[in-house]
């Protein structure tokens, strides 16, 4: 196989006309010729962390719909599934992910479940983690979020980061706003990666600890504008990705619009390229060619600099998207799930009145981080209920593991005025959680996910819209292009009802991470993510 075209070298910083044979896989050579197609030929995109579950596909669905966008391989995290299935869950995405030629690279989790704060499906010891990472075909360990535990010298935690540095691989890290001697100490773990900083000088002071900056742009968080400044002055030090992508977004873009946002902005152009191929491949040790002799033929043809259209995408040599048409395909894979739980009642979210104020859950379009309000609550027959007025709404978690009480609390910023959404992708240990305006379609939403054994549904009375996720309750074997229209005709519910956010799934879903601070809800309460402690719905 013979390519022609103007070759794109990341590890020269050139650009030619050149012709560029293939064998057996590999690039055989590459020869300067004086004409050529107006096309230019880059190395294939690597998102350099993300999390397939959050896109609700399998991985194999997952790379059917990302080489149209040129990516071609990934540094994925199966923290979502190990912490509803543990081993089981990542040996599911390693066995399905063997069935594309699309390279995933998966981590061992280092955080199942995330904090002891919370019930998952699973709890990964530093055993188990040890005997992941002893794998091929684990490549890093996954980011590590318990900080405290790094800082404060937690046992566990630190058999699982020395494991990692004995066997020679990377650390990512996830450590948000974590600053000054606390960081110092956190870096001296071994952390080699963060996805978590908002703020360009929060990334320039992990990257003079040797922490290399990765540029999240995902469904919910997005800090490439405040970012990208970043990569003129540390440019070995960047790396872009995705982190959670629904499937709708995944469908519309991924990694090469970021790359193509910073050329417009006036970024190096190899800087950027770099970015999203060399270092990553790099610093995991990927097994991803660069279009350099002898490597892999991985490389994608793009109509020119400024539009970046992908013509084609070609893996190991196989062309697996060409014409608008993606090549690969998918073959079904026999779910695998963790639910035990039964339904709820109105009783069972009903919070009697203390006559003092509430705590409230403030939530950020487009953040993970939450604020922390006061409020005086709207009580009827001494029970609280949601304040439409106020737009103070109640949350609720349910525990999908182990029957027991639903953990109930108050949010702001949804602005749903009528209806209620729940879901059972709910960061990082996966329950169920429910917001909205009525206590009866709370309990109906939250009940259709548990029949479902798994899913995402928005109800306003007889209005009930469901996508059933059957694996582990994260993914499902459907089509991408179909699950991706189911999802943003659920995703628009909430909004037709009211709610002011771009993704309110994805939201809702960010309400249960712990670690990210300030407020947020976990199964067995409200939680102070300053403090790391549970705490008190009603203020002392």
């Amino acid at each position: 196989m013979k390519i022609k075209g103007n070759y794109v070298d990341v590890i020269k910083r050139e650009i030619f006309k050149a012709e560029i044979e293939i064998r057996n896989q590999r690039i055989l050579s590459v020869q300067t010729i004086q004409n050529c197609p107006d096309v230019y030929i880059l190395p294939g995109i690597v998102d350099a962390h993300v999390h397939i579950e959050s896109s609700m596909l399998t991985p194999q669905e997952f790379a059917r719909i990302a080489v149209k966008h040129g990516t071609v391989a990934s540094v994925s995290d199966p923290h979502e599934i190990a912490n509803v299935m543990g081993v089981a869950g990542v040996d599911f995405m390693i066995k399905d992910a063997s069935k594309t030629p699309f390279k995933f690279h998966f981590g061992a989790p280092s955080c199942v479940p995330a904090t002891s704060f919370e019930t998952a499906g699973y709890t990964l010891s530093s055993k188990e983690v040890e005997e992941l990472l002893k794998r091929d075909e684990i490549k890093y360990l996954s980011e590590m979020m318990n900080f405290p535990g790094v800082i404060y010298n937690d046992e566990e935690v630190h058999k699982k980061l020395v494991a990692a540095r004995l066997l020679n691989k990377p650390i990512d890290g996830h450590a948000p706003g974590l600053k000054g001697d606390d960081l110092v100490k956190y870096s001296n773990g071994g952390i080699t990666t963060d996805h978590e900083s908002t703020s360009a000088q929060e990334a320039i002071d992990k990257i003079k600890l040797g922490i290399k900056l990765q540029i999240r742009e995902g469904s919910a968080a997005k800090n490439f504008d405040s970012l990208i400044e970043v990569i003129a002055q540390y440019p070995d030090d960047v790396m872009l990705c995705t982190d959670d992508c629904h499937p709708d977004d995944l469908i519309e873009r991924h990694i090469i619009h970021q790359i193509k946002r910073a050329v417009l902005k006036g970024y190096d152009f190899f800087d950027v390229l770099r970015a999203a191929t060399f270092n990553p491949i790099k610093h995991y040790n990927l097994e991803v060619g660069m279009l350099q002799t002898g490597d892999f033929a991985d490389f994608i043809v793009v109509d020119n600099l400024k539009d970046f259209n992908v013509l084609q995408t070609c893996i190991n040599g196989e062309l697996v998207f060409d014409k608008g048409i993606s090549l690969l395909k998918t073959r079904a894979i026999a779910p695998i799930n963790n639910f035990s739980c039964a339904p709820v009642s109105a009783e069972d979210i009903m919070v009697k009145d203390q006559k003092k104020d509430i705590k409230v859950i403030l939530a950020f379009d487009g953040d993970l981080y939450t604020g922390i309000e006061f409020a005086s609550p709207l009580v009827e027959n001494g029970c609280i209920i949601s304040d439409v007025t106020k737009d103070v709404l109640k949350i609720v978690l349910v525990n999908r593991y182990t029957p027991s009480k639903p953990v109930v609390a108050f949010i702001k910023n949804f602005n749903l005025k009528k209806g209620a959404i729940a879901g059972s992708v709910a960061h990082d240990s996966h329950n169920i959680i429910a917001v909205g305006v009525s206590d009866e379609d709370i309990v109906v939403a939250i009940n259709s996910v548990i029949e479902s054994k798994g899913g995402i549904v928005a109800v306003n009375g007889d209005d009930v819209s469901k996508l059933e996720l059957p694996i582990a309750g994260l993914m499902t074997n459907e089509d991408g292009y179909q699950v991706a229209e189911k999802y943003k005709f659920i995703n628009q519910k909430p909004k037709d009802w009211g709610s002011t956010l771009r993704a309110p799934f994805m939201t809702l879903s960010f309400m249960a991470l712990l670690v990210i601070p300030e407020l947020k809800i976990g199964d067995k309460g409200l939680f102070d993510g300053k403090k790391f402690e549970l705490t008190n719905l009603f203020s002392e």
